[in-house]
């Protein structure tokens, strides 16, 4: 479903309301000891917020790309956390079930998931294979009673505390690389599912991502997801939606810092002047504002892509390198201008400095996200195909 200028408008007005009334007050708290309120997610179900791009039969929102990505970009100006909430049913999570679920597994888990009547996480990542997904080690064998039996761990997996289910990956044969993937859906409560958080970390805080292990996880057939030998295929569609979850919090995240800037600016006193009557704090405010419209126009360009239904390899590298970077600059820039208060909770420009640097981690490296576009521009692949 396409919405109007207007439609939009209205939904994007909706979300930057309830992230004011409900969301900015208490972010600097449950940031600081590490959770999220049920109590704000249960408001956001209400207002079928996790609806997103997933489709009115199956509880979702049916949105298009652009005001997803809108949605998310707004939220995140106050807390990225729950945009990532809100991307996993239309990417992470829910775009393999969406893409390649039966329809008794989208009645299971999808349509709950859109809801907010429960949540999920995507056990992609491994200790040894980050960015390299086809390079994963968590195996699966196929017993004789029909049973797949998973073995291996993956990390810095998201919402071990709230997930109901997690979409993971196996191999048959590691030496097959790709070939040999299998996607499952692993229920949280299954013998052999063990959760295991990090605590303090750096950014991402209201997060719980840690460590998932998978010891002789049993599973019926029906917990494949898509064929045997397509796991690869359902992860990089599930993945590169995510890339435009990213990029659009990443714009949300900057601009968050940019707002900060320009009020800090005005009221920051010294010498009897505000500070942003001085050129070099104009400077960074106006460089702030040009590179945060330039990535939010890629992040535009990637979501107009994936309405077309093109395949989007390098607008979702782009828009998702591009605007972490951004947004790591804008963070650096933010704080520079807060001087002292910069590193104090008080201001979120500290939360944002240190949310910044994972946003050029997750989703794949920046670094890997460049191999990839020239990898594209070399082989002559154009952006659509």
């Amino acid at each position: 479903m396409t919405l109007t200028a207007s439609d939009r408008k209205q939904l994007v007005g909706l979300v930057r309301d309830f992230a004011a009334a409900e969301v900015a007050p208490r972010v600097r708290d449950y940031d600081r000891d590490e959770y999220l309120p049920v109590d704000i997610l249960e408001k956001m179900a209400a207002l079928g917020l996790f609806g997103g791009t997933v489709e009115e039969q199956w509880g979702g929102a049916g949105l298009d790309h652009v005001s997803f990505a809108a949605v998310i970009e707004e939220i995140s100006r106050v807390d990225h956390c729950l945009g990532v909430l809100l991307s996993m049913p239309s990417a992470l999570v829910g775009g393999g079930i969406a893409g390649f679920g039966s329809e008794e597994q989208k009645a299971r888990w999808l349509r709950p998931l859109a809801s907010g009547e429960i949540f999920g996480g995507a056990g992609v990542t491994e200790p040894g294979s980050g960015s390299d997904v086809a390079g994963l080690r968590t195996s699966y064998r196929h017993d004789a009673d029909g049973t797949y039996v998973l073995n291996g761990s993956k990390t810095w997996i998201s919402n071990l505390d709230i997930a109901s289910f997690f979409v993971t990956f196996a191999t048959v044969d590691a030496s097959q690389r790709r070939a040999g993937i299998t996607a499952f859906i692993v229920p949280k409560e299954t013998p052999g599912v063990s959760v295991h958080p990090f605590k303090n970390k750096m950014g991402f805080r209201p997060m719980c991502s840690g460590e998932l292990v998978l010891d002789e996880v049993r599973l019926g057939p029906e917990a494949v997801l898509g064929g045997i030998g397509e796991g690869f295929a359902v992860a990089m569609t599930a993945v590169e939606r995510g890339r435009l979850s990213v990029a659009a919090r990443a714009v949300g995240a900057a601009q968050g810092c940019l707002e900060a800037s320009v009020s800090y600016a005005r009221q920051r006193v010294i010498h009897d002047r505000p500070i942003g009557d001085h050129q070099m704090i104009q400077k960074k405010i106006a460089d702030m504002a040009t590179e945060i419209r330039a990535a939010r126009l890629l992040v535009r360009e990637c979501a107009e892509a994936l309405d077309r239904g093109d395949r989007a390899r390098q607008e979702t590298s782009m828009a998702k390198m591009y605007a972490s970077d951004v947004f790591q600059r804008a963070a650096t820039e933010a704080v520079q201008i807060h001087g002292a208060y910069g590193v104090s909770d008080e201001y979120p420009v500290g939360r944002a400095y240190r949310d910044a640097k994972v946003f050029q981690i997750v989703e794949g490296t920046n670094e890997i996200h460049r191999t990839l576009i020239a990898r594209d521009l070399l082989a002559n692949r154009t952006a659509a195909s």
